[in-house]
């Protein structure tokens, strides 16, 4: 019975041993053969990933071999197309060069007779002269130099006396009724002047606006730029935004459209391209309503609406500081009033006038100045001949040919000298009065120049040994001319030339 009970609990204990020894090794199978089919998977999904990239690669190799072979064929065919240009080409040059050496022959042919010619021609004009020179006891040299000499000397002082004449009538008929003129139609204009810059600020209502305007990666203000074709400018300076833009009317574009995207508040590519096709056209009539504006307040009619849109766009343009629109309806008015004192054709000195700068108005990629674009555009639309003739004349660029276009230039002068219409920077200022410095000191004779009144007057002192009194005459004019030709500047300069004779002696 003891043996029994020890019995008992020894087999219990070894069967629980036999039972966690068992479960054990089922444990261990099951894992090893998880094991298995987890290697089973990864090695047929690595199989398969190598093939899907063997897959791909032979895809990329035939796209790529398609490709290069497509790359060939156009290439042969551009090759191709090339040699037949070629041997065109080659053709045309054996035809000019076969037509290039009959005339050749033809030439050297004429060549010969006139060689024949020309000796033949020599010795009558040498026995001519020996016959001549035998009869009048001079030979040809001395002739020619006494009768020149002569001829010059007496046409010298007839022309210079002439001249001195006509000059002194001319003064003192002249200058009077001019200065009356140019003052009473100077004191009946009263035009404001506008001056612009190649900025523009907008306000904002607040600092954080500007992160707004920038937006997410900077993606509304590279759009707001790409559309308008500005450089919006995002600083320190509180509560305000730069646009800068050599070109006004992008300027005013970019402008509004920023403005009206603020009061909206909704910022973003979408709206922006909207905004900026709306304010365009908006731009592009007030453009038109511009010009048409300066068209109805001068009283000219028939203009052409091209013409009308080009005088729009001058609103948004500036010369030297000044509004050019408004210069040109200022010049208009002028000569309207110099062509009803002198009794020229108001009308076309009007329209000539208002036009002058029109040429500034068209966009155009040409190396032309603004006279000879205003010019084409003028005569393509049909204008007056002598409206064309004002507009490529007022900076003396061609011959004036009728009174209008004297009148032209005229007013454009009076409109750009006058008291505050146009500023100038001083480096401007400075560099203009050293020209007409230098340009009176580079003629002989001269030993000192002084430009004086805002460089309005040039003065200059002369040698009194190698300038005499009438040539003094020819010198002022002579400097005149090239500052006309070499200079441009606004109204008129006047040239001064002072010679003066001193004799000094000693008495001992």
């Amino acid at each position: 019975m003891a043996i029994y009970f020890i019995a008992l609990p020894l087999a219990g204990i070894f069967l629980g041993w036999m039972i966690r020894w068992l479960y054990a090794r089922f444990q261990l199978t099951s894992a090893e053969q998880k094991a298995t089919r987890i290697t089973q998977d990864a090695i047929k999904q690595a199989e398969a990933q190598r093939k899907e990239i063997l897959l791909e690669a032979k895809d990329q190799l035939i796209r790529e071999r398609n490709q290069q072979e497509r790359d060939t064929r156009e290439r042969r065919a551009e090759i191709q197309r090339y040699e037949r240009r070629l041997i065109q080409k080659e053709e045309n040059l054996d035809k000019k060069i076969e037509g290039i050496e009959k005339q050749e022959r033809t030439l050297d042919d004429r060549l010969k007779n006139i060689s024949q010619k020309e000796s033949f021609l020599e010795g009558q004009e040498e026995r001519y002269r020996q016959e001549l020179e035998r009869i009048s006891g001079l030979t040809v040299e001395e002739a020619k130099k006494l009768i020149i000499h002569g001829l010059e000397s007496e046409a010298r002082h007839d022309a210079q006396s002439l001249l001195n004449k006509i000059e002194l009538e001319a003064q003192t008929t002249a200058e009077k009724r001019m200065r009356e003129i140019l003052v009473y139609t100077m004191q009946r204009l009263a035009a404001d002047v506008t001056a612009e810059s190649t900025v523009s600020s907008v306000s904002l209502p607040g600092d954080e606006m500007k992160g707004r305007i920038i937006g997410r990666e900077g993606r509304n203000i590279r759009s707001l730029e790409t559309l308008t074709g500005v450089d919006v400018i995002i600083d320190d300076t509180p509560e305000a935004v730069v646009i800068s833009c050599f070109n006004p009317v992008r300027r005013e574009i970019a402008k509004v459209s920023l403005e009206r995207l603020i009061a909206d508040g909704r910022i973003h590519p979408a709206r922006i391209e909207e905004i900026v096709q709306k304010v365009s056209k908006e731009i592009s009539q007030k453009i038109y309503d511009e010009g048409e504006k300066v068209v109805f307040d001068l009283g000219l009619h028939n203009m052409n609406p091209e013409l009308i849109r080009a005088l729009g766009r001058l609103h948004y343009r500036t010369s030297y500081g000044q509004n050019v629109l408004a210069h040109s309806k200022e010049v208009a008015v002028i000569a309207g009033m110099l062509a009803a004192e002198v009794g020229a054709n108001r009308e076309l000195a009007k329209r000539g006038a208002l036009l002058h700068d029109i040429g500034k108005g068209i966009e155009s990629d040409s190396d032309q100045n603004h006279a000879e674009i205003g010019m084409d555009l003028a005569r393509k639309l049909g204008e007056d001949p002598r409206v064309i003739n004002a507009i490529g004349s007022h900076h003396a660029d061609i011959e004036p040919i009728c009174i209008e276009s004297v009148i032209c230039q005229i007013a454009d002068a009076i409109s750009a000298a006058r008291p505050g219409a146009r500023r100038e920077t001083i480096d401007n200022y400075v560099k203009r009065l050293e020209n007409l410095e230098n340009i009176a000191e580079s003629f002989t004779g001269v030993d000192k120049a002084f430009a004086i009144q805002a460089g309005r007057e040039l003065r200059i002192i002369v040698n009194n040994e190698k300038v005499t009194d009438d040539s003094a005459k020819e010198l002022c004019k002579s400097i005149a001319k090239k500052i006309e030709t070499d200079m441009r500047y606004p109204g008129r300069i006047k040239v001064t030339i002072i010679r003066e004779t001193r004799i000094v002696e000693y008495a001992r």
